[in-house]
């Protein structure tokens, strides 16, 4: 009640919205004789679903204004969805963003667009997806989602949801780069099929203290079988490499497949490390690094389990909303300037080309020299007049170019306009291409041995051994200010062959171990090569002026 009491004074100062007679309204409510039209309006938008649960109490306020075109952005709460998504929070709080309030109902499914966002940095949809009375606790996931312009053409964009418990309906945005050419433009929105999943689980008879390849057969699911290998770090723990192989390729593009450890007492074990999940392998596995600390791993009655989606029931049919999207309403505030900013401390010929502001976010897009250039750090933030906006490094539109984009955080376009703008970079990363002086691996065995060598006066220690009658190598350092070696390889004739990287290396994560595996590899010895590595410098800072304060 406190959001929905906080949303409604926001929208009753307002003076754009019509609303009812609410003197009328609490009338009706305290005798409990709404009209049936009311009723009927609110059953059409779906804005409540059949399980009300705890919303019961407040119903006569949710039907009183289910009259208000406002009832959707009083009604659901997208802060919790939306928490990565500041700007679009922040243009909600200001009363921004386009009403749509349009349903579309198929096989009992009601989808609703609520509102758009609209400006010249992206195309941003609120929309809600109410299952029906048969829904049964499952989660969703669709074969498409996304718009369409006049001409049929897709437009491919991303897109999360979450399950809202009070209201019974699947919360969720859709988000795209798209931004129409003129100040309107028609477009459909549209999902395709919609498919309930629930978790699946399977018991796998691993044992973490023997270092093979173990491959257990699941052939369920759409799932042929997985294979898990374990590696021992540094410090006490376990690295745990699983590749799982699917039979329903639909399958591995919406399943999240994990192995979860539990313990003696039932509970899960969390991992010592962030996992990485979802690297593709070099068959088209679907591939997962989970570190663990090896005591936990080895201790009594620890259990291993298969964890996937699984498909429960497909709901056949397409959900199409046609959309007039406009930008007039973000369009005050919105600005473009053109720049010319050269980065003297990152690569040649980069340049801060345009800062692109909307209310709900700022875009800089960077021009390189040379294609596919990485800017060398790893935080930044945009320092408005003082405050500091958080974002990210981007994709540009062309090989030579890149985006940062800041997410409006509490910040007016307006406000932004008259501020001094400058751009901060934390925490620099560089990627170097290694040297031509050879590692000698001799006596190449079972046995795990270990020789040193040096790159540029970082030390590192190389650890190498034959499994599964594959070359496993592995480096580290101990200096921190080294990012690790990225990847290996060895002459073959004229030719490089390439050591196929195990570990997926996270740039600035302060692990620079890294292992490298020789698939069939037969000698007892090889020199090889690092073919590129990173460096960190923590505490490294880059601040550039971008605009000046009016």
């Amino acid at each position: 009640m406190e959001q929905v009491e906080k949303n409604l004074k926001k929208h009753l100062n307002n003076p754009d919205v019509p609303y009812p007679d609410f003197d009328q309204m609490w009338d009706s409510i305290r005798q409990n004789k709404m009209q049936s039209a009311d009723m009927e309006h609110m059953e059409s938008n779906r804005a409540l679903p059949r399980k009300r649960k705890k919303v019961a109490a407040v119903i006569g306020l949710s039907v009183a204004l289910m009259a208000t075109p406002v009832y959707a952005a009083i009604t659901y709460d997208w802060d919790t969805l939306l928490s990565h998504k500041e700007g679009i929070q922040t243009a909600l709080e200001q009363g921004l963003g386009q009403t749509i309030e349009k349903s579309v109902t198929t096989n009992g499914i009601t989808m609703t667009v609520h509102t758009a966002f609209v400006d010249e940095n992206r195309t941003f949809l609120l929309y809600s997806l109410d299952p029906g009375e048969s829904w049964d606790g499952a989660q969703v996931s669709f074969d498409h989602i996304g718009l369409k312009n006049q001409k049929g053409s897709p437009i491919e964009g991303n897109y999360s949801h979450q399950w809202n418990e009070e209201l019974g309906v699947f919360q969720g945005y859709f988000e795209t780069d798209w931004v129409a050419d003129r100040s309107t433009a028609d477009v459909v929105f549209t999902i395709e099929n919609l498919v309930f999943t629930g978790t699946g689980k399977q018991t796998i008879d691993f044992d973490p203290a023997n270092p093979h390849t173990q491959v257990f057969q699941i052939n369920k699911d759409g799932i042929d079988n997985v294979k898990l290998q374990s590696f021992e770090q540094s410090d006490g723990k376990t690295m745990l490499k699983s590749a799982i192989t699917f039979t329903d390729p639909k399958l591995q593009k919406r399943s999240w497949p994990r192995i979860q450890v539990i313990n003696k007492n039932n509970e899960p074990i969390v991992e010592a490390e962030v996992p990485i999940s979802g690297t593709p392998g070099s068959n088209q596995e679907y591939m997962n690094q989970q570190t663990f600390k090896t005591d936990q791993l080895l201790a009594e009655d620890t259990q291993f389990l298969l964890l996937y989606d699984r498909a429960l029931k497909t709901s056949e049919g397409n959900w199409n909303l046609d959309l007039a999207l406009s930008k007039k309403q973000m369009k005050n505030g919105s600005f473009k300037e053109k720049l010319n900013i050269p980065l003297d401390q990152v690569a040649d010929g980069t340049k801060i080309n345009q800062m692109t502001v909307t209310p709900t976010q700022v875009r800089l897009v960077l021009s390189h020299k040379e294609k596919h250039t990485r800017l060398p750090y790893m935080n930044y933030q945009l320092d408005v007049g003082g405050k500091l906006l958080n974002g990210g490094l981007w994709f540009g539109k062309s090989d030579n170019e890149t985006e940062l984009r800041f997410e409006m955080t509490g910040l007016s376009a307006e406000s932004l306009a008259h501020q001094p703008v400058s751009l901060i970079a934390k925490h620099r990363v560089d990627e170097h291409d290694g040297d031509m002086n050879a590692i000698a691996l001799t006596n190449i065995s079972n046995e795990r041995q270990t020789i040193t060598s040096s790159i540029q006066g970082y030390p590192i220690t190389w650890t190498y051994y034959m499994k599964d009658h594959n070359l496993y190598v592995e480096s580290l350092s101990a200096d921190p200010g080294f990012g690790g070696v990225n990847q290996t390889y060895y002459i073959d004739g004229k030719d490089r062959s390439y050591g196929k990287p195990v570990t997926v290396g996270l740039l600035g994560d302060g692990n620079n171990k890294h292992i490298d595996v020789y698939e069939n590899f037969n000698k007892s010895e090889l020199e090889i090569y690092i073919a590129k590595y990173s460096t960190e410098k923590k505490d490294d800072e880059m601040r550039i002026p971008v605009k000046q304060g009016k």
